[in-house]
C-alpha cells in the first residue's frame, strides 16, 4: 500500500511541535529507514500511520484512505506497529494466545489462525515456547513475540520502532532475516532506529529527521555517506561508512560484503598507481 503525509503537523498538548508540514510519499513494497535523534519527530510521525495520532495540520493516507475518517482498529489492518518496548502491547496469558489476538480480531477462521500462529512463532524462534507465559520470557524473547503478533496480522504494511534494540547478534540477525522476507514479499517496511548499521544492512532509502522535519530523503548508499546531514541530524554514519571515509576510500560500501569487494578493488588501484 501506498502510503502519503501531505503537509502534515503535529503539536502536542503539551504544546510540543513534534511535526512541522511533512511532505512525505513511501510506495508500496519499499524499505524505508527513518533516522534521527531522539525527539526529531519519527516516532509521532508513524504515530499517525494507524490513528494512535491524528494529525495538527494535513493529512495523511494509507492508500486511498485518509486517516481520519478511520477508526485504529480499521487501519490496524492495514499497518502494523511494532512498538519499541514490547511489554507496552503484551497482555495475552500465552505466547500463542498472543500471537493469535489480531487474526482473532480480524475474524479469520480457525485453521488460519492456527497455520498464522505457527508460521509466525516459527519464523521468530519461539515456536516451542508457545504455551509460556509472555512475561516468563526474557526481554529480547518479548521483543520477537511482539513481532511475531504483528505478523500473524499479514498486514501490508509493517512499522518497527527500534526493531535491534536489546537483541544479541543471533536475534538481530533473526529479525534481519525476518524483514527482508517480508520485503520479497512486497510488503511495506518502515523502520525506526538508531542502529544505523542494522539500517545501512537492510533498508533500502532512508529519510533523516530533526527538530519535526526532513533534512534527507534518498538511497541508503547516498544519505548514510552524508555526513554533514547525519551531523546536523545528531546520528554518526555506519561503522563501515566510517571506516571507509577513514581510510580515504571513493565509495561507502554499507555491508561487510560491499566492503571487502570494494576494500579490494581501492587497494589494487592503489597498487598500481604506486
Amino acid at each position: 500500500m501506498n502510503l502519503h503525509f501531505d503537509n502534515v503537523s503535529f503539536t502536542y498538548p503539551s504544546g510540543v511541535r513534534a511535526l512541522d508540514h511533512v511532505s512525505l510519499k513511501f510506495v508500496s513494497g519499499e524499505f524505508v529507514a527513518i533516522i534521527g535523534e531522539n525527539g526529531a519527530g519519527k516516532t509521532t510521525l508513524v504515530k499517525l500511520l494507524n490513528g494512535l495520532l491524528l494529525p495538527t495540520e494535513g493529512e495523511v493516507f494509507v492508500e486511498a484512505w485518509n486517516t481520519k475518517d478511520f477508526s485504529i482498529a480499521q487501519l490496524s489492518a492495514r499497518v502494523s506497529f511494532l512498538f519499541q518496548n514490547p511489554d507496552e502491547q503484551l497482555f495475552e496469558r500465552t505466547v500463542r494466545r498472543e500471537t493469535s489476538f489480531g487474526p482473532r480480531n480480524l475474524g479469520l477462521s480457525g485453521a488460519t489462525i492456527t497455520k498464522r500462529v505457527r508460521e509466525s512463532l516459527k519464523a521468530v524462534g519461539l515456536a516451542e515456547r508457545s504455551e509460556s507465559n509472555p512475561y516468563d520470557l526474557l526481554p529480547f524473547e518479548r521483543k520477537l513475540l511482539a513481532l511475531a503478533a504483528i505478523l500473524a496480522m499479514h498486514s501490508p504494511v509493517l512499522v518497527l520502532d527500534e526493531p535491534s534494540v536489546g537483541q544479541d547478534a543471533a536475534g538481530r540477525d533473526r529479525i534481519g532475516r525476518v524483514l527482508r522476507g517480508l520485503h520479497k514479499m512486497g510488503r511495506t517496511l518502515l523502520i525506526i532506529s538508531h542502529d544505523l548499521d542494522f539500517c545501512a544492512e537492510h533498508a533500502e532509502r532512508v529519510v533523516v529527521m530533526a527538530a519535526g522535519r526532513v533534512l534527507a530523503d534518498g538511497p541508503s548508499k547516498e544519505i548514510l555517506s552524508q555526513t554533514d546531514t547525519l551531523d546536523r541530524a545528531a546520528v554518526h554514519p555506519p561503522q563501515l561508512v566510517r571506516l571507509a571515509q577513514a581510510l580515504n576510500m571513493p565509495s561507502a560500501p554499507l555491508t561487510k560484503q560491499d566492503f571487502v569487494r570494494s576494500y579490494s578493488l581501492w587497494r589494487k588501484r592503489k597498487k598500481k598507481e604506486a
